[in-house]
């Protein structure tokens, strides 16, 4: 899920922040639940294969990554500050349901 794109036309972690699911790459700072080249996740998750909620949350340079309950990401970071927001496909099957997104 990319946050803050800052250019919709082409989007890549370099002009946004992306918040990954990726249970098998073996750098963690691309994994489930990191911010790619900010902030590794705090703990280990496993989320292929099964539903999984994301609950991302950006207020100023404070982000926090929360993934099936368990806080993934807390950090603070000034790299976007605005910009829209991108459902990612790499490979595989990718589905989103009830994607809610609310101003703060």
């Amino acid at each position: 899920i990319f946050i803050r794109c800052e250019n919709p036309q082409q989007i890549t972690a370099m002009n946004a922040y992306e918040v990954n699911i990726f249970d098998k790459r073996p750098d963690p700072s691309y994994g489930t639940g990191a911010i790619v080249d900010v902030a590794k996740p705090l703990v280990a998750l496993k989320a292929g294969g099964k539903w999984n909620t994301y609950e991302i949350t950006a207020r100023g340079s404070h982000m926090v990554v929360v993934l099936n309950g368990t806080k993934t990401v807390d950090v603070q970071h000034s790299g976007h500050s605005r910009g829209a927001i991108g459902l990612q496909y790499g490979a595989g099957t990718v589905k989103f349901r009830n994607v809610q997104i609310r101003q703060l």
